[in-house]
C-alpha cells in the first residue's frame, strides 16, 4: 500500500494565506481509494452554479484543472475507474467539488453527515451532489481508535482504514484514520484549519473555525481529543488537515 498526498485545490481570500485542499490517495495493488475530492472538473466549467459567487469570493476559490483529483489519479499513470471508493471527511463545497469526477465510485460517509446533506441545507451545494453518488453511510460503532469512536471501512484487504467522527465543524464530520506499516495517518478534514491550532487558542483562524462550525462546541470538543492524541501518542500518529501548506511531504508543494 502507498498513500499519496494531493493538493486539489487552492483558496486564497486575501488578506488571509493561501489554503490547500489536501487529499489523500490510497493505492493498493490495482485500484485506488481517495479521501476527499477537492475542486473538480465541473466546478471549474459551471463555478458559479456549483459553488456559488459569493462562496467564491468569500473563500478565494481558485480553479486549477491541473490540480483536480481526476487529473492528478489520470497522470500517475492511473484510469478514473481505478477510483473504486472515496472517502468523505464532510460534505463542503472544496471538499466534494471532485465527486462527479469519479461516478462508478463507492462514496462512504457517516451516516450523520449524509443527513446533513440531504436535508437541503444551505451550506451545500446540491449541484454537486446532482448526478447521483452511490451513497454508502456508516453509522455509530463499538469499535475505539485510542479512545474514540471508530467506525472500519473494509475498502483495501489487509488494510485497517477508519472513519473516526469529529463532530462540529459539521454534524457529521469525520476524520479518516489510516494504518500506514507501523503508525497511522490521522487525516483530520476541517476539525483543524491550521495545526497551530493544536496548541494555541488565539490563533486568528480561530474566529473563523468558529463562524464556520454548526456546533462550536463540539468542534472544540473534537479540537481537544486532537490534542490529546498529540500529547499521548505522537510516537503512533501522524496528523494531517486539508488546509495547511505546512503539512504536505516536503518538496510536494
Amino acid at each position: 500500500m502507498k498513500i499519496h498526498h494531493l493538493n486539489c485545490g487552492i483558496l486564497h481570500a486575501p488578506p488571509s494565506p493561501k489554503a490547500s485542499c489536501h487529499c489523500l490517495l490510497i493505492e493498493h495493488e490495482s485500484r485506488l481509494v481517495l479521501v476527499d475530492t477537492g475542486i473538480g472538473l465541473e466546478d471549474i466549467k459551471h463555478p458559479v452554479e456549483r459553488i456559488g459567487q459569493f462562496a467564491i469570493e468569500a473563500a478565494g476559490f481558485q480553479f486549477h484543472e491541473e490540480l483536480t483529483a481526476a487529473r492528478q489519479v489520470e497522470k500517475r499513470g492511473f484510469k478514473i475507474a481505478d477510483v473504486t471508493d472515496i472517502v468523505l471527511t464532510h460534505g463542503d463545497q472544496d471538499h466534494a467539488g471532485g465527486l462527479a469526477d469519479f461516478p462508478s465510485a463507492r462514496v462512504h460517509v457517516s451516516v450523520e453527515e449524509l443527513a446533513a446533506i440531504e436535508s437541503n441545507c444551505g451550506r451545500y451545494s446540491a449541484d454537486q451532489f446532482a448526478h447521483g453518488p452511490r451513497w454508502a453511510a456508516h453509522g455509530g460503532s463499538s469499535v475505539r481508535w485510542f479512545g474514540l469512536e471508530a467506525r472500519p471501512l473494509a475498502l483495501v484487504p489487509g488494510c485497517e482504514i477508519y472513519l473516526v467522527p469529529l463532530f462540529g465543524h459539521t454534524l457529521g464530520h469525520c476524520g479518516v484514520a489510516v494504518h500506514e506499516g507501523e503508525r497511522w495517518l490521522l487525516h483530520v478534514g476541517d476539525a483543524y484549519y491550521l495545526k497551530a491550532e493544536l496548541s494555541t487558542d488565539d490563533h486568528p483562524v480561530s474566529a473563523l473555525a468558529a463562524m464556520r462550525a454548526e456546533d462550536d462546541a463540539l468542534r472544540r470538543a473534537s479540537l481537544s481529543e486532537l490534542r490529546r492524541l498529540v500529547r499521548e501518542h505522537a510516537a503512533e500518529i501522524d496528523m494531517v488537515g486539508y488546509h495547511d501548506f505546512g503539512e504536505f511531504p516536503a518538496g510536494m508543494v
